[in-house]
């Protein structure tokens, strides 16, 4: 018996290493719009993750969920990963299709993993919204997870669903330009730099990014 129980304990000390590595880290659901009209935006960020997981770098280990919406009735998630050069692969993979908004479906999918696993941001990239505003904002409101959203233009009615959301889940809402490659990426950092390290650490970036989300967080 006594041969056989260095073996157990060293397995039940890895299990639990293992428990508190990965709890450790911070966890980002990436929603994005690709359906037609975010086409150019979508290649653009593809380019953006390393410089996001570089920043997220800085402050902690930070995973990923890319989860994405096209055509009539997708909305499909990535695996969970941290690298970003992994996940640049998989936005390369995706081509943008021609479909309404599902920005409901991402968030339904959103509750169930923070619900087996705590997920610390959500960021949104999206140009429209096509579902019911009520619906959506009290989806936001008890999903329990801050969302920082990025909308592309200023499309009256998004930008009204997105900024109530964000203000009911406690987040952010901030407004890029088309083809603003600077812009997004700093807000992306900023969102990877909360993901990881909470308040703090967006308040330790200094960006003019991070003031944005900063001044809008309650």
């Amino acid at each position: 018996m006594s041969e056989n129980l260095p073996t157990k304990l060293s397995s039940r000390t890895a299990a639990f290493l293992e428990r508190v590595r990965v709890s450790s880290r911070g966890r980002l659901a990436f929603i994005i719009d690709a359906t037609q009209s975010r086409e150019r935006t979508w290649d653009m960020a593809a380019q953006l993750q390393v410089q996001m997981f570089e920043e997220a770098t800085k402050f902690g280990s930070l995973e990923v969920q890319l989860i994405y919406y096209r055509g009539s009735y997708e909305c499909s998630p990535s695996a969970w990963t941290s690298d970003g050069h992994t996940l640049a692969r998989m936005m390369d993979k995706v081509r943008c299709e021609t479909g309404y908004t599902k920005i409901g479906k991402a968030l339904a999918h959103v509750r169930k993993e923070h619900a087996q696993q705590k997920i610390d941001a959500v960021a949104l990239v999206g140009d429209a919204m096509e579902e019911v505003h009520d619906e959506l904002c009290g989806a936001a409101g008890t999903l329990g997870v801050p969302l920082f959203i990025f909308q592309e233009g200023d499309h009256p009615d998004a930008s009204r669903t997105f900024a109530e959301m964000a203000r009911l889940s406690h987040g952010a809402h901030c407004v890029f330009n088309a083809g603003a490659a600077r812009q997004l990426a700093d807000l992306l950092r900023a969102v990877a730099a909360y993901a990881t390290g909470g308040v703090k650490a967006l308040q330790n970036l200094s960006s003019d990014s991070a003031r944005k989300l900063l001044g809008q967080i309650k």
